[in-house]
């Protein structure tokens, strides 16, 4: 089975994105930290990563970057409430395939899965 990994440390983002995800179709596995996804043994079942970049321990950026070294090919989202255009580039720079801002559009992201896949 084939999951869309979501690593978020807000409840209620992380739960809201579950159920975007589940309504169109896919099957969410979700994580609280970037520590928690990589020593999930997941990696392999995922079709897409969906990461915030402000995220406790390792940042967003910086899981995008041990997923690139582990599974190159890996479609990479990354969310993030922050509006700087550095933090931005930082995340497309680190290979992510979209970058999205807070509060973001359900039918941009899924649209954004389905073309990464």
């Amino acid at each position: 089975m084939s999951f869309v990994a979501i690593v978020e440390d807000d409840e209620s983002v992380r739960e809201s994105l579950e159920g975007l995800l589940e309504s169109a179709g896919y099957d969410a596995i979700l994580y609280t930290s970037a520590e928690d996804f990589l020593s999930s043994c997941r990696l392999g079942d995922i079709i897409c990563l969906i990461s915030d970049i402000g995220l406790p321990g390792m940042n967003g950026i910086e899981l995008l970057r041990a997923v690139r070294t582990r599974r190159p090919e890996l479609p990479v989202i990354i969310i993030t409430g922050r509006l700087e255009p550095t933090v931005l580039q930082a995340a497309l720079n680190a290979g992510a395939r979209h970058v999205f801002r807070k509060p973001l559009g359900g039918a941009d992201l899924i649209e954004a899965i389905a073309a990464a896949r």
